[in-house]
């Protein structure tokens, strides 16, 4: 009736959304959009999930939709992927990425290679999900991020949110595609909430498998990063602005494939590249980064040698100072980005 009346009607606001929350709707919505696709895990159904990321599912969709499991990762992996296997399109939570390594045999041998084994015949719809990396205080078999692991193999395609418009965009794209998809979420982005925008608020919202974002554009450096640090390179970006230095910060979302193209493209335009990770720096994504642009046409536009900022080389302690000493921080990409400069 306004409309007809002339008035204008503003478009419905962002919103802010947690990650929890994101990756709910993400889960509820293709529950309700597929009758094939299941969620089993540890703790998922009656408990809600242990970080309550399917909370209130186990209730709207009964026993054979979401599903509890014993502690037994290799047993529920395998029942999750002889199920994808058989047609369905499971979502095997893992409560932490650590213990999939009870499971990598599943992962790996039987889930990522089994559609190149059959000559294309069988294909494996499967989602393995759950946080990755450093949350706080939980020591090293709770710690490890496995983004260089998994994005190492072929088969698997292996994506890594940072806001609430990736979980919810890239989870409901994992669910929908027809390959073993990894989803290294991080538990101490689960509270954080995000600015949703109305577009995101939609059903059919999903964001591209391999598709990186330039979340803050720049002419002086290119920081390369995804999950968590995502942040800490943007509150490096804006401690740098101050001081005349405009970073260009993209966050991968994918790992595999990985959008080397964005990549380049930056290092083109601002003849800088520090990546920042909170893994591991032998073998890392950043190393796989710097090798890329190594090897491609972007090379030919640095004017200084790319600089890798991650985890430090040891098992995580437990005790909070070390940890902090162990994972990147805002001032270690600052001191990265000036030294790539040479200020």
């Amino acid at each position: 009736l306004q409309q007809r009346r002339g008035i204008r009607l503003s478009a419905p606001a962002a919103i802010q959304v947690t990650v929890r929350d994101a990756l709910n709707q993400a889960l509820d919505e293709e529950l309700e959009r597929d009758e094939r696709v299941f969620l089993l895990g540890e703790e998922v159904a009656q408990y809600d999930g242990a970080y309550k990321i399917s909370r209130g599912l186990w209730k709207k969709y009964g026993d054979k939709r979401v599903i509890d499991t014993p502690i037994s990762e290799m047993g529920f992996t395998g029942i999750a992927v002889g199920a994808a296997m058989a047609g369905l399109r499971p979502v095997c939570e893992f409560m932490t990425f650590n213990f999939s390594m009870q499971a990598i045999d599943q992962v790996i041998n039987s889930a990522a290679k089994t559609c190149y084994m059959s000559a294309g015949s069988i294909a494996v719809p499967i989602v393995f999900r759950g946080p990755n990396g450093a949350s706080a205080g939980v020591a090293a078999q709770h710690s490890q991020c496995f983004a260089a692991w998994y994005g190492h193999c072929p088969g698997l395609k292996v994506v890594s949110p940072w806001s609430s418009e990736d979980a919810k965009g890239l989870l409901k794209a994992s669910i929908r595609d027809d390959n073993p998809v990894v989803m290294l979420e991080n538990e101490l982005l689960y509270g954080v909430p995000f600015e949703m925008s109305e577009q995101a608020q939609s059903k059919d919202f999903v964001i591209p498998i391999g598709k990186a974002k330039i979340e803050k554009q720049g002419t002086h450096v290119t920081l390369v990063s995804h999950s968590r640090p995502v942040g800490h390179c943007l509150e490096a970006a804006a401690v740098l602005a101050k001081e005349g230095v405009e970073c260009e910060v993209i966050n991968l979302r994918t790992i595999r494939p990985m959008d080397i193209e964005t990549v380049e493209a930056s290092v083109v335009k601002t003849n800088h590249l520090v990546t920042v990770e909170g893994g591991w720096p032998q073998f890392g994504v950043g190393a796989e980064i710097c090798a890329r642009i190594m090897e491609g046409p972007a090379f030919n536009y640095l004017d200084a040698p790319a600089v890798r900022v991650t985890g430090a080389d040891v098992p995580m302690p437990y005790a909070k100072i070390l940890e902090d000493n162990c994972i990147p921080q805002v001032k270690d990409i600052i001191f990265a980005v000036k030294k790539t400069l040479n200020i």
